[in-house]
């Protein structure tokens, strides 16, 4: 029997969802109206499981990204320069073909040289730059198509590069307060890794020429050395395929959900990409609903902006609440996704008709907290992380060491 989802309201105007077992559309609205419930939304579930098509434009969305690679600064920069000149009476073929000129970043050289080739022909702006999705994202697009309509490209590519240096910025300081783990965590990877194949093999060969018993915790860490040397090749390939098997899985709608949430689950680390999801979340929304964006069109805008499956489906899940006649604050209160500062902050901006203005104050007050945690994190990580390092090496030489006092009994022997 077919399942529909429904969206309705009782006589005293709770609103209520869920789902309803029916034979057909007619006989769902039926089932409901002898609930005395009335209908806003009714829909058939569906119950096609397809995974293939989104894998397919993850995919090719990610190779293409690979390729046209453009680091943020360098996009940047080109916004900056193309706002002023722009602003300073040059059009926009003409600030492309300097821009082009001065470049220095091949990739990015070849692809102001097809958007001035376009312009050239005719197209709009926002539609040329449409054309390389893997270096401008929807929301650059977006805000673009937006001044083009609205008269004030000027104004919307500044607010663009203001925006998009902000965001540099923090994502500066964010993978700068994880460089620091990262390298310490592959130096003791690196230093493991030439013990147990190259140090303990060396020390297995002096420990059987001498012939006396090793204590336990040497013999165990000589036959993990020698497990290493002889299955070097097969760890690494194996590694391989387990990272390419783990980033092809996160391709699919269930695999990126599950990544994501288990990101938002790491200690501290995880609470610095939430609050910069917040981050870029309400700064997203201040600019688009400040440039005369429509609400929905929004929404859709930042379920990609976030950049996480999880928030992606609960920006969704709001988008589909306020097309039912929800206000955007309850909306996104509902999901359980966003924290009640930035919901009180969001119903407070609908009372008064500044919705864009406090979104941005939003913005400023989860970057502040992002800067604060970051910089917090660099001064109790760095010590941490030394300690764990040592205490690791101090491990492995004691535990080789060990048997060293007990050469005078081998040599005696």
């Amino acid at each position: 029997m077919p399942q529909f989802l429904y969206i309705a309201r009782s006589p005293d105007g709770k609103r209520n969802q869920g789902s309803i077992d029916a034979d057909n559309l007619t006989s769902a609205m039926e089932i409901l109206s002898s609930r005395n419930l009335s209908v806003i939304k009714l829909d058939e579930k569906d119950i096609t499981f397809d995974f293939i098509n989104p894998f397919i434009e993850r995919f090719n969305f990610s190779v293409e990204r690979m390729k046209t690679r453009i680091p943020l600064s360098t996009l940047v920069f080109f916004t900056r320069q193309i706002s002023t000149m722009f602003s300073s009476g040059l059009t926009i073929e003409k600030s492309l073909h300097f821009l082009a000129l001065e470049e220095k970043n091949k990739k990015f050289k070849r692809v102001i040289d097809d958007i001035e080739n376009n312009v050239k022909r005719g197209l709009l702006f926002s539609d040329a730059l449409s054309r390389h999705p893997g270096v401008f994202s929807n929301l650059y697009i977006s805000l673009v198509k937006a001044g083009e309509v609205s008269g004030k490209l000027y104004e919307t590519l500044d607010e663009l590069a203001i925006y998009l240096e902000t965001v540099n910025d923090t994502q500066r300081k964010v993978t700068s307060a994880m460089y620091y783990p990262v390298f310490i965590i592959g130096f003791l990877f690196v230093m493991l890794l030439v013990t147990f194949t190259w140090l303990i093999p060396r020390f297995s060969q002096v420990y059987d020429a001498l012939g006396s018993e090793l204590p336990y915790y040497t013999v165990l860490l000589v036959n993990i050395g020698e497990w290493f040397q002889h299955n070097i090749l097969f760890i690494f390939i194996l590694t391989a395929i387990i990272m390419i098997s783990l980033w092809f899985v996160s391709l699919t709608d269930v695999g990126a959900l599950m990544k994501d949430k288990l990101i938002l689950k790491l200690p501290i680390f995880g609470k610095i990409i939430e609050q910069n999801i917040y981050s870029k979340f309400s700064k997203t929304f201040g600019i688009l609903i400040g440039s005369g964006v429509q609400v929905l069109a929004t929404m859709k805008l930042l379920s990609k902006v976030v950049d996480n499956r999880a928030y992606e489906l609960a920006i969704n899940e709001a988008s589909h609440e306020i097309e039912n006649g929800l206000n955007i604050s309850n909306a996104l209160k509902d999901t359980n996704r966003f924290p009640p500062i930035m919901i009180q902050l969001l119903n407070t901006g609908e009372e008064t008709g500044e919705i864009d203005n406090l979104a941005l104050k939003a913005a400023e007050f989860y970057t502040k907290q992002v800067n604060a945690t970051i910089d917090r994190l660099t001064s109790i990580i760095e010590p941490a992380l030394v300690v764990i390092v040592g205490g690791v090496i101090a491990a492995i030489v004691v535990v080789t060491y060990l048997p060293i006092f007990h050469f005078g009994e081998a040599i005696g022997n």
